[in-house]
């Protein structure tokens, strides 16, 4: 089987949800090289993945986009014989032997962008999709989003494969809960992970945590002025609110151990890893009981019926009974024994080898 990786999402973001998902999925790959040939293209990029071992790979094509555009534009590739392609984020190769495989992640451009980003995404996305043998969504309601957007797509071209977790997150030992160092006493706060896109509901979560007596670690990017007026607003001791900036999965591991929980109260997620990484590490996770949240989140009590305040302060109040906290910590720990980058990557490979039985 011959396959040819398009790895550009490590030149589109330095660090993200996508790219982590690449790299686990291209470490298992190349791990597996006896099984099949592979060519990855690389891309000048500065991404936190860039270290990785390409070489594992049987062979590897570097190559410049010509202009900021090209990332856009199908891949042109010389072979007279059939191979797999798949783009790490919505490219198609233009070879008549390819067969093209695209992964869909969300719709978070076409249900909360605007103007020309928008137009640019969705067209590529659209070409891609239209353009491809098979479609790999990463949860169901990715798929049903797919399905409303593009209604005559063949239902056998789509397949399910959810995201895995890293095994960097995990309950620590007695021996690494020593010299540990916290922004706060150990479940006298609560945490914030990842993007804070209007749709993530941060101005919501600051609301809620400023009525009560927690403290807020916020891990991602650095407060911008706008996010620190907003924190002004609702915090007369600003202090209670602490900003990491990007870290390390050991480091937010160890936040993840001693936090009382994760709020993770955005309206839309096409998966939402954050929520796995804290239910490996013992973190009870608070979060909106919409779009892909309920599939990945299992059976829980910490649903948000609705984004307000009051709801996040519901659900803070159920975690002041320790034994349900426990009972709620125990089936975290089993939901998220169901996914894992391994079995994504069998699901993955399944597919590809339908996809090359298949050929023509």
């Amino acid at each position: 089987m011959n396959i040819v990786f398009d790895n550009i999402i490590f030149s589109l973001q330095r660090s993200g949800g996508i790219s982590t998902v690449w790299k686990e999925f291209l470490i298992r790959c190349f791990k597996h090289t006896k099984q099949m040939h592979i060519t990855c293209i690389n891309y000048p990029n500065n991404n936190i993945y860039s270290n990785l071992d390409f070489n594992a790979s049987n062979q590897v094509l570097y190559k410049k986009l010509k202009t900021p555009f090209s990332r856009y534009s199908p891949i042109t590739i010389k072979n007279d014989s059939p191979f797999i392609f798949h783009s790490s984020y919505y490219r198609i190769c233009n070879n008549p032997h390819a067969i093209n495989i695209t992964t869909v992640h969300d719709f978070t451009y076409e249900l909360f962008n605007h103007g020309i980003k928008r137009i640019i995404h969705s067209w590529q996305k659209r070409n891609a999709i239209l353009h491809s043998s098979y479609i790999i969504c990463i949860s169901e309601n990715t798929k049903k989003d797919l399905r409303r957007f593009f209604p005559n797509i063949d239902p056998q071209r789509i397949f399910v494969v959810y995201n895995g977790v890293s095994t960097d997150y995990h309950i620590l030992t007695s021996t690494e809960q020593e010299n540990v160092s916290l922004p706060y006493k150990s479940h006298e706060y609560v945490l914030f992970v990842g993007s804070r896109a209007k749709y993530k509901n941060f101005e919501l979560t600051l609301q809620a945590i400023s009525r009560s007596e927690l403290n807020l670690v916020v891990v991602g990017a650095h407060l911008n002025e706008e996010e620190k007026k907003i924190i002004k607003r609702y915090f007369k001791n600003t202090s209670r609110v602490f900003c990491t900036g990007h870290i390390n999965n050991a480091k937010l591991n160890v936040l993840y151990n001693y936090a009382l929980a994760l709020i993770y109260p955005s309206i839309y997620e096409g998966f939402g890893i954050p929520i796995l990484e804290a239910q490996k590490a013992g973190c009870p996770v608070i979060a909106y009981n919409g779009s892909s949240i309920p599939e990945v989140i299992g059976d829980t009590p910490l649903l948000m019926k609705e984004t307000t305040t009051n709801e996040i302060i519901r659900c803070l109040s159920i975690l002041s009974d320790n034994e349900r906290r426990k009972q709620i910590i125990e089936n975290g720990l089993k939901n998220a024994g169901r996914f894992s980058w391994e079995k994504m990557y069998n699901e993955i490979m399944n597919i590809y080898k339908i996809a090359w039985e298949s050929r023509k």
